[in-house]
């Protein structure tokens, strides 16, 4: 259950970080609406995935999964350049994840 948390968590997340992009600098309404419950309750689910996850296992996940969706996100939705050296990096956020868990064990 604490990885559809986080799995929740995390996309919760992505739209609150999506929707503060399109609050232009907090002046419009809606997003600015989306940003605040958006957050509050990502870290209300990320809480609850806690309660069973390695802190330290759960934000990584967290962090390399919402960095990887914002980056496509930011290239698909927001017209953000993609280059060679961005793709490397989201690459290397995720194997970093990756390793971290594979060093955890078994939980």
């Amino acid at each position: 259950m604490s990885w559809l948390y986080l799995g929740a968590a995390i996309a919760l997340e992505v739209i609150a970080t999506s929707a503060l992009k399109m609050s232009d600098g907090l002046t419009k309404p809606w997003p600015v609406a989306v940003v605040v419950l958006g957050y509050v309750a990502a870290f209300a689910l990320l809480a609850q995935a806690l309660r069973t996850m390695e802190v330290g296992i759960a934000y990584a996940v967290w962090s390399a999964a919402g960095t990887a969706a914002i980056a496509a996100i930011g290239v698909l939705v927001f017209g953000e350049t993609l280059s060679a050296m961005k793709v490397l990096g989201v690459v290397l956020i995720v194997a970093g994840v990756v390793s971290l868990h594979v060093a955890g064990g078994p939980a």
